[in-house]
């Protein structure tokens, strides 16, 4: 009953931080979509963002507030989430705690700096460029605010990828030795998952997959320094019979 008060306390919480930074995007909401905009080739001879129905501008902008507000609150979603996984945290426990949540909040802005300034310059011009005098573009602002932000936050989410492997090797899952040997695999995934973003275009890919390869190497340099002990020998934390402590209970394989 205490830890279900205790999620429903911080569900409370980040309900509370999304809907005031939802209110704060809303009142910004004119700036916001000129910001959005400014990716748009500046050679682009379109008229505009189209509407093709009279409530589409209301509901593409609260869809983009919505998640302009997702982005506003994800630190303090990641400190609830946090601190709710690490139970009975202490004052020093307390201040790692903000700076892992601080960490993983840096990494995701810089994915979506990334995307804003790097990728989708790159990716909006090959796309409304392609076929050149053949078509007419015409862009739907439900469509291109769609592609905007679903590009921005799968770059945001793809640094994040030192801090999934970190966990994985504290968890004791896997080792930096098991990185290092399966880089092979690692750059055809890598390759697939930038071949699955909106982007989709052979540059836009090769940009995603860079910092991708070198967040990579990052991942494989904290999980060799901060790894935990892997799940396969934890066995040896046991004291061993004899010495005053008590004997290993794991049965091994064939045993």
């Amino acid at each position: 009953m205490e830890h279900l008060e205790e999620l429903r306390r911080r569900l409370i919480v980040s309900v509370l931080a999304l809907v005031a930074a939802f209110a704060v995007t809303f009142i910004f909401r004119d700036w916001i979509i000129e910001i959005l905009k400014q990716p748009l080739p500046s050679d682009w001879e379109g008229d505009g963002l189209l509407t093709l129905s009279p409530t589409e501008p209301f509901f593409t902008i609260l869809k983009v507030c919505l998640w302009t507000a997702v982005l506003l609150a994800l630190p303090v979603w990641l400190y609830q989430l946090y601190a709710f996984v690490i139970p009975a945290v202490g004052n020093q426990s307390r201040r790692l705690m903000l700076v892992v949540v601080a960490g993983v909040s840096a990494l995701f802005l810089a994915g979506v700096a990334f995307g804003y300034y790097v990728v989708m310059p790159i990716a909006l011009t090959f796309f409304l460029g392609f076929g050149g005098d053949l078509f007419t573009a015409q862009i739907r602002a439900g469509e291109y605010f769609g592609f905007v932000t679903t590009m921005l936050l799968a770059s945001g989410m793809i640094f994040e990828v030192p801090v999934a492997m970190l966990a994985l090797a504290r968890l004791g899952v896997v080792t930096a030795e098991m990185y290092r040997t399966q880089w092979r695999i690692a750059i055809v995934v890598i390759a697939a998952v930038a071949a699955l973003l909106p982007g989709g275009d052979p540059l836009s890919m090769m940009l995603l997959m860079a910092p991708m390869l070198v967040l990579y190497v990052v991942g494989i340099w904290l999980a060799k320094t901060f790894a935990g002990t892997p799940l396969w020998d934890r066995e040896t934390w046991q004291a061993e019979p004899g010495d005053g402590g008590p004997a290993s209970t794991v049965d091994r394989p064939g045993g």
